[in-house]
């Protein structure tokens, strides 16, 4: 089987930790493929001193292949949906992502992504259509209701983010039924009631989220 990627950049690993590869949070199940992303969110716990979510250390000091992550899910029907979400933007490993995808959706799991919608950006084409093939539902932080107020709290660090993610819900709200679009209310300067035009423009649900409450 192959192993972990290191992760060499990362700080000092303590010798007693222990990555999360898979986390459960309810009755889902949660993947923590990598720690990479494209955003430098101000509000993110991981940019404020902590890398725990619901008493769930996501630190990685190494990034798991699909093929460990596969065996650690064993029946994937066993939770309401296995959700591609951790300490990093999960569709930036896009192709472990839609490995594991795939496998969950033969073997009868539902699937979900929680994403910055960076993703068609990130990659320079469409993931879309890719993503439509085994992919329930997905979750998109828009965060914002204009460039502005988006590159403050983001700190994106690929040109043209905010538009990205607005074309993204568009192109998902095609493709896939559940597509849910969020909003963090309390957060400086986000109009949340403007962020939920923007979304139902889209074609999507709005999702309102409260500041610092994460998972």
């Amino acid at each position: 089987m192959p192993q972990a990627r290191p992760n060499p950049a990362k700080r000092h690993t303590p010798s007693d930790h222990h990555d999360s590869y898979i986390y459960q949070i309810r009755n889902s199940l949660y993947i923590n493929l990598t720690d990479r992303c494209t955003l430098t969110c101000q509000f993110c716990p991981k940019h404020n001193g902590s890398t725990e979510v619901k008493g769930h250390e996501l630190y990685l000091s190494q990034r798991p292949e699909a093929e460990q992550i596969i065996t650690m899910i064993g029946d994937p029907t066993r939770y309401d949906e296995v959700v591609f979400c951790g300490y990093g933007e999960p569709t930036l490993r896009l192709k472990a992502l839609l490995q594991i995808a795939r496998w969950v959706k033969v073997q009868g799991g539902k699937t979900r992504v929680n994403t910055d919608g960076l993703g068609s950006l990130f990659h320079k084409r469409d993931i879309v259509p890719e993503l439509a093939t085994c992919i329930d539902s997905l979750s998109i932080s828009l965060n914002a209701q204009n460039e502005e107020t988006y590159q403050k709290h983001c700190l994106p660090s690929l040109p043209g983010s905010y538009e990205a993610v607005k074309q993204f819900i568009s192109r998902a709200s095609e493709l896939i039924a559940d597509v849910q679009v969020s909003a963090i209310n309390g957060l400086e300067g986000v109009d949340v009631i403007a962020c939920q035009q923007i979304t139902e423009a889209c074609g999507a649900e709005f999702k309102q989220r409260e500041l610092d409450v994460v998972g």
